[in-house]
């Protein structure tokens, strides 16, 4: 796991939206796609508020790498799935995007099934 530039996290963190592209297997990236994102001692999580039927999801788990785009940041990255600070990220989730229906669903067990570390590469 590589360390996040602490100016480039905080940049990302900032931001209320993360554009996140899978590569396939043939070295192209997949479309981008939106995800809410929270940081969490010093690491970014994201999550499929679909759960493992998210699309941008199942591209990532086929390949873990991809590139994310927020906060004026651009990086190539890797995907780890990441159960470990669960409750924390939930919080984490709230705290950022309040607690609607929204926030609601990316905190549900469906959502905290497909939590994953997006580490620089």
């Amino acid at each position: 796991m590589t360390n996040w530039i602490k100016t480039d996290l905080a940049a990302i963190d900032r931001d209320g939206e993360l554009h996140v592209a899978a590569y396939r297997l043939d070295g192209t990236l997949r479309t981008s796609r939106i995800v809410w994102h929270v940081v969490v001692d010093d690491a970014l999580y994201i999550r499929s508020v679909r759960g493992t039927e998210g699309a941008w999801y199942r591209g990532v788990q086929r390949t873990g790498a991809g590139v994310i785009d927020a906060g004026g940041v651009h990086a190539e990255v890797e995907f780890t799935h990441d159960d470990t600070r669960d409750d924390a990220i939930d919080a984490a989730y709230r705290d950022k995007y309040g607690t609607g229906s929204a926030v609601h669903a990316i905190t549900s067990e469906q959502a905290r099934a497909t939590t994953l570390r997006v580490d620089p590469r």
